[in-house]
């Protein structure tokens, strides 16, 4: 089995989130797929100082920052072979709603990176399964019209789910939100999308890890 991952930068506030990124490719290696890394090679939205969570005055490159998580054996989507791949997924962190497409600006209405679309689109189309975890199933939601995808919960529940209001807006870009808890997923057989809440939800490192574990073995079975 050979698997697509498409990360989005290095870090929670402005990249991929390393933890998710790096569980989707320990899962998948567990279960026995090749993985090949790829990311737009396009600037940052912005850049974020991890230690004090504000914005920095410099530029970074998605692509080269991705390269750190992918240890350097990674690929700018632009060359992408979809037919060389049976799945995509795709992990969260903030860039995937900041660099993969513009949902963190401008919510329902955001705009997605063209190489982005094309990638999901020619999944999707070749009938092939798409994994999207956190933030990343918006992706789903603005380009698979009448999907169902997952963000975790509608309600904050006391800070449990600080993003709660993702599942509104998934339901305005014309997808339908399952609630599911941060270790479970949800499939939406029609469209082979399954996605998981991960970091959606406050909680411990060991309950995002078995989730995306989860999201990769129904990604897997797919294939």
């Amino acid at each position: 089995m050979h698997f697509l991952q498409v990360l989005s930068g290095c870090g929670v506030y402005d990249g991929s989130e390393v933890h998710e990124a790096s569980a989707v490719m320990v899962h998948l290696s567990r279960g026995g797929a090749d993985v090949a890394v790829f990311a737009p090679d396009v600037d940052q939205m912005h850049v974020i100082n991890h230690t004090k969570g504000e914005p920095s005055d410099e530029k970074r490159n998605v692509l080269v920052e991705s390269a750190r998580i992918a240890r350097g054996k990674i690929a700018a989507l632009s060359t992408l072979d979809v037919g060389g791949h049976d799945a995509v997924i795709l992990p969260g962190g903030f860039g995937a709603a900041k660099n993969l497409c513009t949902f963190a600006v401008d919510g329902p209405d955001c705009k997605v990176n063209p190489e982005v679309e094309k990638t999901i689109k020619s999944f999707h189309e070749a009938k092939k399964p798409i994994g999207l975890c956190c933030i990343a199933p918006v992706l789903a939601a603005k380009l698979i019209p009448g999907c169902s995808v997952t963000v975790g919960n509608d309600q904050e529940e006391g800070g449990r789910w600080p993003y709660a209001g993702t599942a509104g807006a998934v339901g305005k870009m014309g997808a339908t939100h399952i609630r599911r808890d941060v270790n479970e997923v949800h499939v939406d057989t029609e469209n082979k999308i399954v996605t998981t809440p991960a970091f959606m939800c406050e909680t411990k490192l060991h309950e995002i890890y078995d989730g995306v574990g989860h999201m990769v073995k129904e990604v897997l079975d797919m294939v």
